[in-house]
């Protein structure tokens, strides 16, 4: 009994367990599942041309379509200024990229709710989903930029030393697809009027993005303002890349990158804040 004692007189060690941060186990725990990431990547875009008769045409039939209704409305009947550009070339170099942001977005806000039988089932990083999303859309990116540099050369605009900085502008489109994408798939886990909502917020955002129009129609200080849209500097510098290297966009691409970067931040924030719910309530 005393043995007993003397070891009850012993000082025990304590396990305490803590949440890591948000922050801080967001992108390593990602990193060390990135098999999973790139498999949700190669499975949405397998679903997303599954039984199609064009496949992976509809990523190049989007914009190149698009291309011809805007040339006819707007290039002819409307007369919007190109910048002095062939308003074809104009037009497809702003709907190129737009169609890689509006589609990042769409699949990532939708994200959580197709992965619903997963979430109840098992744990994994749930920002792999909205991540794979915006990543897996960069397929088609690839392939409409193929079509851009075309059509580019076609009416003899040969892309030079400037279109090296082409990812830099698509970076900040990831950047703030991803963002926005990551806010809404949190949100659309608790209001499915997001799915209903998306489409017409996405026209409206089509329409304050310079894509049917020159951006130097907007001047000063409302130049500015109109920056904080980070697809107004992701849209000039493709241009500025690809075909009008007077276009003035430092200052444009630095409050775009800026803006995106606080998307990116609130959005990844408010779906990390989130996401410990999404699984009572999905």
């Amino acid at each position: 009994m005393p043995a007993v004692d003397g070891a009850l007189d012993e000082p025990v060690a304590v396990l305490r367990l803590e949440p890591r941060s948000r922050w801080s186990s967001g992108v390593p725990e990602l990193w060390q599942r990135r098999e999973l990431v790139f498999f949700f990547i190669w499975r949405d875009i397998k679903v997303r041309y599954k039984q199609t008769a064009l496949g992976a045409a509809w990523a190049v039939l989007q914009p190149l379509v698009s291309m011809v209704v805007f040339s006819v409305f707007f290039g002819r009947l409307a007369n919007v200024p190109s910048s002095g550009l062939p308003y074809p070339v104009f037009s497809l170099a702003a709907l190129v990229p737009w169609s890689y942001f509006s589609s990042a977005v769409s699949t990532s806000a939708s994200s959580m709710v197709s992965n619903a039988n997963l979430i109840g089932k098992i744990y994994f990083p749930r920002l792999a989903a909205p991540v794979a999303s915006v990543l897996g859309s960069l397929v088609d990116l690839g392939i409409t930029m193929v079509v851009l540099f075309a059509v580019c050369i076609g009416y003899g605009y040969v892309p030079g030393v400037r279109a090296l900085t082409l990812p830099l502008f698509v970076l900040v489109a990831v950047a703030a697809a991803f963002g926005i994408g990551s806010f809404l798939a949190a949100l659309n886990v608790q209001y499915r009027d997001v799915r209903y909502v998306l489409p017409f917020l996405l026209q409206i955002w089509l329409l304050i993005t310079p894509v049917a129009y020159p951006s130097s129609l907007v001047g000063e200080p409302w130049r500015t303002i109109y920056a904080l849209n980070p697809m107004v500097g992701v849209v000039d510098g493709f241009r500025w890349a690809l075909l009008d290297p007077t276009t003035p966009i430092l200052a444009t691409s630095l409050v775009s990158a800026a803006s995106a970067l606080v998307l990116l931040i609130g959005g990844v924030g408010w779906f990390r804040r989130q996401e410990q719910t999404f699984a009572d309530v999905i």
